[in-house]
């Protein structure tokens, strides 16, 4: 929630930057006399377009007040059938025309009368302002916010810094080390620091809101330096002005994105809780798995977002700006040349969830590798071998392969072991079938209401190949059940009399021993060939 309210103080933000981009109305041209914007004249006067007269104006304006004396009853007002002048001792400071008049909606004797009020008014006050009386009163004046700004600063520094070591004393006693889980992020002496840092800058910031308030007041007093004053005023009020008046415009827009927001939450949520019903088997939906609703969800929340941001953005301020078509069609690019096997892989990693290959804890073989299945992702799986390795392997390589799933039907109907050997046409069938049955029985784990049973998979030149089929309910143990079996089969044959091997050669018995083991582990007395 914080991190939208952010971005729509950061959205605001933007449209009062691209309000003060917007023009203003044309007032005309002003006649700017001592600093001073008089009045503005839009029209020109036979050949002398508006500018020109609006400059010569402010010229003959500002000369007055470089005679000594100045007498305002010698502005007077001239008028004939054309123009109205407003003159000074015959000087004509300004000519005002009817089109002058109707520009502003006032008879033309009117206006003459108001610009020779605003001229004597102007002159007036300059020349009070740079009297040498008023001019040592304005530098006394400006001494005392001087000595006023300087008293507060001392007094501001001495007092913070006793606030800044009180804070350090009560925040010493209280405070203690930041952790995520197992790690510090910040220690305690980092966290006094920062408090420290933080009450400086404080201080510091405070000290030039002071100084930035005491400028304009000391420009304010002399004439020369009132503009500044005024700039300095501006550099504040004006931002914060047009900032003011673009979150004001922003509002209905601010309360159409958080209704959007908010119904699109209440869904996302409503969905979450069908998710977990489906998923805890407490709501059940014919054709839909129940390990699909998780995944399910997280597809449907991201469209859902995607959604929500199409229907919002209209109403962002500047969406339709060419910084953000940029930045868009940046971040496209991007994830388009950059993204190419992470999107594979997801798009792989959904398809594997929606084909159910296997679940969580099953134990699979893929490609060359078999193991337990530790985490399924959106972009990779990890299995866990017998000898404690994990290995990740890729959604787009599992898609593109085959799998094997040791454990989807060994609960229900139990997986088949099995495992071959070669024997000679010498030794009965019967005998060997028997024997191998006998050795798988004889194994744990393995189900003995099932019937292990035989299978003579070929009649080779030389040996005929016998497998042996049993089967079991918990694959997890495979490789342990395998190395039992074989070393039942071993002990079965040795007992039996019947030598494991397969005859490749030709040969005629002159005493030898034969291979087959003795239960005493008698070492052979001779076994040359």
């Amino acid at each position: 929630m914080k991190l939208i309210f952010s971005l729509l103080l950061l959205f605001g933000t933007l449209e009062a930057v691209y309000a003060q981009k917007k023009p203003v109305d044309d007032k005309g041209f002003p006649v700017i006399a001592h600093k001073d914007t008089l009045f503005h004249i839009k029209n020109k006067l036979g050949s002398l377009p508006a500018a020109e007269r609006a400059q010569r104006s402010s010229e003959k304006i500002e000369r007055l007040s470089e005679g000594l004396l100045f007498i305002p009853d010698s502005v007077k007002i001239k008028s004939d059938t054309i123009v109205t002048d407003v003159a000074y001792k015959g000087n004509i400071l300004i000519s005002l025309s009817n089109a002058d008049a109707a520009a502003v909606g006032l008879d033309r004797k009117v206006l003459a009368q108001t610009y020779r009020q605003i001229i004597i008014r102007n002159v007036e006050q300059y020349k009070k302002e740079t009297d040498l009386t008023e001019l040592l009163k304005r530098a006394a004046m400006g001494l005392l916010i001087l000595l006023v700004l300087i008293v507060c600063i001392f007094y501001l520094n001495k007092y913070f810094n006793r606030f800044a070591k009180w804070i350090s004393i009560k925040a010493e006693k209280k405070l203690g080390s930041i952790k995520i889980k197992d790690y510090e992020l910040i220690n305690k002496k980092n966290e006094l620091l920062l408090i420290n840092r933080l009450l400086g800058l404080l201080k510091l910031f405070l000290m030039v809101v002071l100084v930035y308030m005491a400028l304009p007041l000391i420009f304010q007093l002399f004439p020369w330096t009132k503009s500044w004053s005024d700039s300095l005023l501006g550099f504040v009020l004006v931002p914060l002005k047009s900032m003011f008046g673009a979150m004001v415009g922003f509002f209905p827009n601010f309360v159409k994105i958080l209704v959007v927001f908010f119904v699109f939450r209440y869904l996302k949520r409503g969905i979450k809780f069908l998710s977990h019903e489906i998923e805890t088997e407490k709501l059940k939906i014919t054709g839909f798995y129940p390990d699909w609703a998780k995944p399910t969800y997280n597809i449907v929340r991201i469209v859902l977002d995607a959604f929500m941001l199409v229907v919002i953005w209209p109403s962002i301020p500047g969406s339709d700006s060419d910084i953000f078509k940029g930045v868009s069609v940046f971040l496209g690019l991007l994830i388009s040349f950059g993204s190419s096997s992470a999107i594979s892989n997801g798009v792989a990693g959904m398809v594997i969830t929606y084909m159910r290959p296997f679940a969580i804890g099953d134990i699979v073989r893929i490609g060359e590798v078999e193991g337990n299945v530790l985490e399924k992702s959106l972009l990779v799986t990890r299995l866990v071998t017998v000898k404690n390795e994990v290995v990740t392997i890729p959604n787009s390589a599992i898609l593109n392969g085959n799998t094997i799933n040791y454990s989807s039907l060994s609960k229900k109907d139990g997986l088949v072991l099995h495992s071959e050997i070669t024997l000679g046409y010498d030794i009965s069938w019967q005998t060997i079938h028997k024997l191998l049955i006998d050795a798988a029985l004889a194994t744990e784990d393995i189900i003995k209401e099932k019937q292990p049973y035989v299978f003579q998979k070929s009649l080779d030149d030389w040996y005929i190949t016998y497998q042996i089929n049993a089967y079991t309910t918990k694959p997890e143990k495979m490789g342990r059940i395998y190395s039992e079996l074989h070393k039942n089969i071993h002990d079965a044959f040795d007992a039996a009399g019947v030598e494991i091997m397969s005859p490749h050669y030709k040969a005629i018995r002159d005493g030898n021993e034969s291979t087959i083991g003795s239960n005493s582990w008698k070492i052979p007395k001779d076994q040359s060939a």
